[in-house]
């Protein structure tokens, strides 16, 4: 009974009675069952029409060049994509760099496809209510191709591993006008900002059941949302410089993620909030 009275004082005095509480938690289990109807129907997910409009792109002559990206080395071979996300990312000889997905498919339209750099990097995500562009509709479909298998990039050749470990530094780095890191809002179980649940993202546990769901598809938003527009996002909310599609920031804080994820099973696109 002490320990009862003792739980209660300290929830009010950091402002939490146990109403709230219990508010609290019936919001979480209200929530996860609106998931849970949406993942109940896999068809109502509108993200699987990106998936097949990126496997037409995929596959359609396009670009200066007339060329389709069938011809495009995801790390299995030029033109196979099973299976190639779940290994994703890794290095690239021929490139001579760590490439994620997006960042990998960028540089084939550029190298085969003859489409300029610059164009594609300008504006490459959807603003609110418009369809994801070009690049994540293809991203998303590659990421479909891998879906119920599991995380299993090796990372570990020497360019790999200094970018899992700039990976890592840039996570937990404190920065921009409000001192943030990703750490800030991902260092800690049971962490929610409004109806947002915020995962432990360096606990391998937490991260093994989230990272695999992006590409997802944002009912808030009504459009797919990349890995690479959900970091983008992130960066606006902290307030930092905007962050660009390819960079060497962007890829070390995926293969960060994705190392962090090993193991875990990939279930893209799916459907957030």
């Amino acid at each position: 009974m002490e320990l009862k009275r003792t739980l209660v004082a300290v929830l009010l005095v950091i402002g939490l009675s146990p109403v709230a509480m219990a508010q609290d938690l019936d919001t979480e289990k209200a929530i996860e069952r609106y998931r849970q109807m949406l993942k109940a129907d896999p068809w109502s997910n509108p993200g699987l029409l990106d998936v097949d409009r990126g496997e037409t792109l995929w596959a359609t002559p396009r670009g200066p060049k007339n060329v389709s990206l069938e011809q495009c080395d995801l790390g299995k071979g030029p033109g196979k994509v099973d299976g190639a996300f779940a290994e994703l990312p890794r290095y690239f000889a021929d490139a001579d760099r760590v490439m994620d997905v997006e960042t990998r498919i960028l540089w084939c339209m550029e190298k085969l496809q003859g489409f300029n750099r610059a164009d594609l990097i300008k504006s490459p995500h959807p603003s609110g209510g418009q369809p994801v562009k070009e690049l994540g509709a293809m991203a998303t479909y590659v990421a479909n191709k891998s879906s119920g298998m599991k995380f299993a990039a090796k990372l570990d050749q020497p360019k790999e591993r200094e970018t899992v470990a700039l990976g890592q530094a840039l996570f937990n780095r404190r920065s921009g006008p409000f001192d943030f890191a990703c750490t800030t809002c991902h260092a800690e179980t049971g962490k929610r900002i409004r109806l947002q649940g915020l995962p432990f993202l360096s606990n391998p546990e937490e991260a093994r059941k989230v990272i695999g769901e992006w590409p997802a598809y944002r009912v808030s938003s009504t459009h797919v949302m990349t890995m690479q527009h959900r970091l983008v996002d992130c960066f606006w909310q902290m307030r930092m410089p905007p962050l660009e599609l390819g960079s060497d920031v962007s890829v070390a804080l995926i293969a960060y993620l994705a190392k962090t994820a090993e193991g875990g099973e990939i279930n893209a696109p799916a459907l957030k909030r």
